[in-house]
């Protein structure tokens, strides 16, 4: 058994899991990294990085989550968003979990989820790889070294990818499992090596206890003005819309990039790392997080690299467009040491719309705010999840539907009432596809995402002339210094414009078909703000 710190009175025979072989609690960086390379988990790359596969899963399996349909949940879950798992089902998963892991070598990580002491949990995570831990330790927030001797865990997660469940013993869809058990404060994972699935069942986690504080959490990054907490903003988004690159703005101090609430006394950061997307990854335009490649005990995943120099590819996506860097948050130089922020000043929703129909910036106001928030429309990008491709447009709502256990309105009107009271400016911002829809058009210039962003979050964007959007009723600028006039109009960047009117209409469309299951839980405000 290897010690680093731990209480004595909460070693995992005190959770009733005997039988272990060795058990490394708390270990280090280095020390995680040597464990790692001694078992053949992965290389050590240039600078230290840890570079690792994770097999056929280089995504999420959001079909593969199960909430255990408890009396105590059974009111307050989404549950056609969320597979239900029977407790019986559950203890038998645990039951063989447990039989499977006898004899094992794990990793213990004792870690808290959010920067607010008010409304953090501590959290055990117990990991059958090495990097697994390595990572846990990077993504959320490190207790300092003296607090792990009265440490006390909230919530339990488990993770075991060579553990393959029964489906039909266990209640479950596949022999991949993420398996939530409010009661029992535990997370069982199995089945999969993407450690993703980490970080997520702890944000599913604070998404359904921090509602019931008050708290809005958000799939959001965060930001704010150089000596200036009170100037923040949120950038909401599904992976791959720009929350981590858009973020990481040099002029602004960076709060994190993934997962954020939102309380009474302002905004905090759930984690304490970046996990970015690492494919095409330009060193001009975000060199910091390009230079994080090769830091010591950044773990680098799904990346092709030169089996010699180790040099890696940042353009071969022949194992996953899902390549992703996991780095703590003090690898960029402009990061809050605190990890806290004001109220947001503003709020900016981003989107990735392979459609090519969306202006690459538009006014909101608050119920139109509410409307885009609970449509979620993005693009799935290729490699987020398994069998993804190529950009396939979706609605997920709250910007994050498979982190959402509660219903959507939940969180919908959190939103609405905190922009109500702190008097927030909304944006919906496209990252997506201009002059023409994905195949035929070209990716949003990511220069002239920049300039409008800048505008925005300095408040000379407000003073500039707008137009009403005739298909969604948003306000857009007409002109914006630094940046394309044709951008600003969508219409004018497609070749045939009839076609843009037909594409604008199908989108229209989709958008009020996918509303329409909100309807009946919203104010009428929202429901007169959906189609301009």
């Amino acid at each position: 058994m290897t010690i680093g710190r731990v209480n004595p009175d909460f070693r995992l025979e005190h959770q009733g899991i005997t039988g272990l072989g060795t058990v490394h609690y708390n270990l280090l960086e280095p020390a995680l990294i040597e464990a790692a390379l001694k078992r053949g988990e992965g290389r050590l790359g240039l600078g230290g990085a840890f570079l690792v596969s994770t097999g056929k899963f280089t995504g999420r399996s959001p079909r593969d989550k199960h909430i255990v349909r408890t009396p105590s949940v059974e009111n307050a879950i989404w549950w056609e968003n969320n597979a239900a798992m029977s407790p019986a089902g559950f203890d038998a998963l645990h039951a063989d979990m447990l039989a499977y892991m006898k004899d094992g070598e794990y990793f213990v990580q004792d870690l808290v989820g959010g920067a607010d002491p008010k409304h953090a949990i501590n959290v055990r995570m117990i990991s059958e790889l090495a990097w697994h831990s390595l990572f846990n330790r990077t993504m959320l927030r490190r207790p300092e070294r003296a607090a792990l001797d009265s440490f006390t865990a909230d919530f339990t997660l488990i993770n075991c990818p060579g553990f393959r469940a029964d489906p039909e013993r266990h209640d479950c869809r596949s022999e991949t499992v993420i398996a939530m058990n409010f009661d029992r404060k535990l997370i069982l994972v199995g089945g999969t090596e993407y450690a993703g699935e980490n970080k997520k069942s702890i944000f599913t986690l604070l998404n359904y206890l921090l509602p019931e504080k008050g708290i809005m959490p958000m799939h959001c990054s965060a930001n704010h003005a150089e000596g200036n907490p009170v100037d923040t903003a949120v950038f909401f988004g599904l992976s791959g819309t720009g929350k981590t690159t858009l973020s990481a703005d040099p002029a602004r101090t960076l709060i994190g990039d993934d997962e954020h609430g939102w309380s009474d006394r302002g905004t905090f950061n759930f984690e304490g790392g970046c996990y970015a997307k690492t494919i095409n990854l330009d060193p001009d335009a975000e060199p910091e997080i390009y230079a994080t490649t090769s830091k010591f005990g950044t773990v680098v995943e799904n990346m092709v690299y030169d089996p010699e120099t180790l040099e890696l590819d940042f353009a071969d996506d022949s194992l996953t467009a899902n390549m992703r860097c996991a780095y703590p948050l003090h690898y960029i130089s402009n990061a809050s040491e605190t990890a806290l922020g004001g109220h947001p000043k503003n709020i900016i929703m981003l989107t990735c719309d392979a459609f090519g129909v969306l202006p690459p910036i538009a006014r909101l106001t608050p119920a139109q705010a509410m409307y885009h928030f609970l449509s979620g429309f993005t693009s799935k990008v290729a490699g987020t999840e398994r069998g993804v491709t190529e950009p396939e447009p979706t609605f997920s709502t709250c910007f994050g539907a498979p982190f959402m256990p509660r219903r959507p309105e939940v969180y919908g009107n959190l939103l609405k009432e905190k922009i109500a009271r702190h008097g927030a400016t909304c944006w919906l911002v496209n990252t997506g596809w201009t002059g023409g829809a994905y195949g035929t058009g070209s990716r949003m210039p990511i220069k002239a995402t920049r300039a409008l962003l800048t505008a925005a979050l300095d408040g000379s964007l407000g003073e500039v002339e707008f137009r009403k959007d005739a298909n969604f009723g948003f306000d857009v600028p007409v002109s914006v210094p630094g940046v394309a006039e044709v951008l600003l109009d969508p219409r004018r960047t497609w070749d045939d414009p009839e076609a843009y009117d037909a594409q604008a209409a199908k989108l229209v469309q989709m958008f009020a078909d996918n509303f329409a299951q909100y309807v009946p839980f919203i104010d009428e405000d929202v429901k007169a703000a959906a189609i301009g």
